[in-house]
């Protein structure tokens, strides 16, 4: 395989990772760093675009189906969503 198999190989893998809901996402507009903040940053502004955001809540959804521990998703942060989790 030359390199520029392997560089489409890699494309179509990252694009098909992505889920739908990615495109309509404010976040996919945004650095990681404003979702994924250093420990003990503000996570008020992520929450904010995130109410505004269309994908809200499949990423919310997409974070509780994958177990996602950092961050923020669907407008909750990590302590947010283990509550949720903990609910009968």
């Amino acid at each position: 395989m030359n390199t520029t198999d392997t560089a489409s190989a890699a494309t179509a893998t990252a694009t098909a990772a992505v889920p739908a809901w990615y495109e309509l996402a404010l976040c996919a507009q945004t650095g990681p760093g404003f979702f994924f903040p250093e420990p003990g940053s503000s996570l008020r502004d992520a929450k904010r675009l995130c109410g505004a955001c269309e994908g809200r809540k499949p990423c919310l959804d997409y974070a509780l189906a994958n177990d996602e521990r950092f961050g923020v998703w669907g407008g909750l942060s990590e302590a947010e969503r283990q509550a949720l989790r903990r609910r009968p």
